[in-house]
C-alpha cells in the first residue's frame, strides 16, 4: 500500500508478534505503556484479543525503503462495540434498522482499555507530519477496502483529534476524571487543600477501611508473584459475574503481563491474614497512574476506595507522578479530589445519510458535556480562594 509519493509503505499485519517489538516500541514511546508491545502481544497471545473474541487485529506499519519502521497504528476489525467505552450502539441500532449493515467497523483503539494515549505512532527523526498522515491515509483506504461502516479513533490525545478532524472525521468529546498531584509531598498534603467537610469524609472512609483489619501492600517488580496473578484473576472474575458482565482478559494475560512489564505493574492487594481477598490494578507511565481493574473476595466498607483511590494516590504522591487516571465512569470521584477532564474520539462514516445523523448528535452530546462539565466543577472538594 504505497502512499501518494511512493517513498514509503504501509503494511497490515494481523498480529503484534509480526513486527520486533524494538521497532514498535521505537515508534510508540515509553511514555505510555498500553501501547507498548508487550502490552498488545500480552493481550493476542493470551488469547483476550482475536477473531473469535471479535477483536481482530489489523495493524498498521509504515515502513521506508529499506524496510525500516518509521509509523505503526493499532488498529482492528470488530464484529461488535463490546469493550471500547465510548459507545455506539445507538448508531449501530439505527443504522440496522434502516437497513444498513453497521458491523464490521474498524477501530483504532487498546482493547478494554479507557486509556487516552497516542494512535498515530511516530519514530523519532522520522517528518513526524508526515508519517502520521501516511497513517491517517492507510487507515481510510483499509475501512474502503473492507467495505465497513465506520472507523473509529478512541482515546486519542487532543491534538490527534484536532488532526483527526482536519481529515473529515467527526470528532466527539466525553469525560473521565483524574487526580492532578499539585506538588503533594503527602496525602495529608492533599488532605489540606479539600474543603474540611471533604477532608473529615475521606478520613472517616480511611478509618473506616482500616478498622476491617487488612493489611494492603502495593507490589511492583520483582514483589508481584504467580499467586498474586492467581488471586487477582479470582477477583477480576468475581467482579465481572456479579455485575453481569463479560470477563474479557483471561488467567493467562494477567501472568504474560507480569513477566513482561512488572516494573510496570502497581497491584495493590488487601490481605487478611496471608490471604489475598482484594486487589486492584494499575500501570505506571511516565508521567501517571491508570488504574485498570479492581475486585474482591470479601466485602469489607470502603475498601473499594481505599484501594483504587486513595492509595493510588499515596502510590502517585511517593513516585511524584503528576495524576492518577481512574479509568471511566463514576461522578462519586469528585469528592475524592477527582475531577472531570475531556476525552476525545474521532470518527469515519461512509455512509453520508449516517454521517448526517452522527454528526447531528455529536453537536446535542457536545452541548450536553460541556453543560455537565460545567454543572460538575461547581461540585468540586478543593477550596476556592475568596471570590
Amino acid at each position: 500500500m504505497p502512499d501518494d509519493s511512493g517513498a514509503v509503505t504501509v503494511r497490515i499485519i494481523d498480529r503484534i508478534d509480526q513486527v520486533r517489538a524494538d521497532r514498535w516500541d521505537a515508534c510508540a514511546g515509553a511514555s505510555n505503556p498500553f501501547v507498548n508491545h508487550a502490552f498488545l502481544d500480552a493481550l493476542e497471545s493470551s488469547g483476550s484479543v482475536k477473531a473469535e473474541t471479535g477483536w481482530m487485529p489489523q495493524h498498521l506499519i509504515v515502513e521506508d525503503p529499506a524496510g525500516g519502521v518509521l509509523g505503526c497504528t493499532p488498529l482492528y476489525l470488530k464484529g461488535h462495540s463490546y469493550g471500547e467505552y465510548v459507545f455506539d450502539w445507538g448508531w449501530a441500532d439505527a443504522y440496522e434498522r434502516a437497513g444498513g449493515q453497521y458491523y464490521p467497523k474498524l477501530q483504532s483503539a487498546i482493547p478494554f482499555t479507557p486509556v487516552t494515549g497516542p494512535r498515530l505512532l511516530v519514530r523519532p527523526g522520522a517528518d513526524a507530519a508526515g508519517v502520521r498522515a501516511t497513517l491517517i491515509s492507510a487507515m481510510r483506504q483499509v475501512a474502503a477496502q473492507y467495505g465497513v461502516s465506520s472507523l473509529h479513533v478512541t482515546f486519542c490525545p487532543e491534538p490527534e483529534w484536532r488532526e483527526f478532524g482536519a481529515h473529515d472525521f467527526l470528532m466527539r468529546e466525553g469525560h473521565q476524571y483524574h487526580w492532578e498531584n499539585r506538588g503533594y509531598d503527602s496525602f495529608d498534603d492533599f488532605l489540606a487543600a479539600l474543603s474540611s467537610r471533604k477532608r473529615k469524609t475521606i478520613k472517616r472512609e480511611r478509618r473506616e477501611a482500616a478498622a476491617c483489619g487488612l493489611t494492603v501492600s502495593a507490589k511492583t517488580g520483582a514483589d508481584l508473584r504467580d499467586e498474586h496473578w492467581d488471586a487477582f484473576y479470582r477477583f477480576y472474575r468475581n467482579t465481572s459475574d456479579r455485575k453481569w458482565g463479560q470477563a474479557y482478559l483471561t488467567r493467562e494475560f494477567f501472568h504474560r503481563l507480569g513477566d513482561a512489564m512488572a516494573d510496570r505493574v502497581a497491584l495493590i492487594l488487601a490481605f487478611d491474614g496471608d490471604r489475598p481477598v482484594a486487589a486492584a490494578l494499575n500501570l505506571v507511565g511516565d508521567d501517571a497512574l491508570y488504574g485498570r481493574n479492581w475486585g474482591c473476595e470479601d466485602a469489607h466498607k470502603f475498601l473499594h476506595f481505599e484501594l483504587c483511590y486513595y492509595r493510588a494516590i499515596d502510590f502517585a504522591i511517593e513516585r511524584r507522578l503528576a495524576r492518577v487516571e481512574a479509568g471511566a465512569q463514576g461522578p462519586h470521584k469528585i469528592q475524592r479530589g477527582y475531577l472531570p477532564v475531556t476525552t476525545y474520539s474521532a470518527h469515519w462514516v461512509a455512509d453520508p445519510a449516517l454521517r448526517d445523523a452522527v454528526e447531528n448528535f455529536l453537536r446535542r452530546e457536545r452541548q450536553s458535556n460541556q453543560w455537565e462539565m460545567a454543572t460538575l466543577d461547581r461540585h468540586t472538594p478543593y477550596r476556592r480562594d475568596d471570590g
